[in-house]
C-alpha cells in the first residue's frame, strides 16, 4: 500500500512542481521500506510516515526550492531606465528637450503635453519611446 501511494504521489508531482507531493511520496516510500523490512504494525507505519514526511517537507524541500528557483530577470539597457531620475539640460516640452540620465544625454519630451520643465529641474523617466525619454515632474 505504501509503495503504491509513494509512486502515485511522486508521479502526481509532475502536475504541481512545488515538491510537496514528491516529499510525501518519498515519505511513503520510506514507510514502505521500513514496513517491508520490519513487518511493523500500522501504528508504527503511521509514525514513520509522519516523521519522514515532516523531515522531508521542512528540511529537504526548502533546499530544493532554493536550488531550482529562477531569479527574477534584472532589467537592463532601456528597460532599466523607467523610474530613474533625470536632470533637465535643455528645456523639455511636448516636442523637444534634453535630459541627463545616469551620465547619458537623451532627447526628451514631457509626459504631460501641457507641462514644460526648465533647465536644471529634476524629473522622472516614465518610459522610453524610441530614442526619446518621456519624463514627468510628478505630482
Amino acid at each position: 500500500m505504501w509503495l503504491v501511494a509513494g509512486i502515485l504521489l511522486a508521479a502526481a508531482e509532475m502536475l504541481t512542481g512545488d515538491f510537496t507531493l514528491l516529499m510525501l511520496g518519498g515519505a511513503a516510500l520510506v514507510t514502505a521500506l521500513v514496513g517491508g523490512v520490519t513487518d511493523a504494525s500500522l501504528i508504527i507505519d503511521a509514525v514513520v510516515f509522519g516523521v519522514s514526511a515532516l523531515g522531508l517537507l521542512f528540511l529537504v524541500r526548502p533546499m530544493l526550492l532554493r536550488r531550482f528557483s529562477i531569479p527574477p530577470p534584472t532589467p537592463t539597457n532601456v528597460h532599466a531606465l523607467p523610474g530613474k531620475t533625470a536632470k533637465v539640460l535643455e528645456a523639455v516640452n511636448e516636442e523637444t528637450g534634453r535630459v541627463r540620465i545616469d551620465g547619458e544625454v537623451w532627447s526628451a519630451r514631457s509626459f504631460d503635453p501641457a507641462e514644460e520643465y526648465a533647465e536644471g529641474e529634476t524629473v522622472y523617466v516614465m518610459k522610453i519611446d524610441g530614442a526619446h525619454a518621456v519624463v514627468w515632474k510628478g505630482p
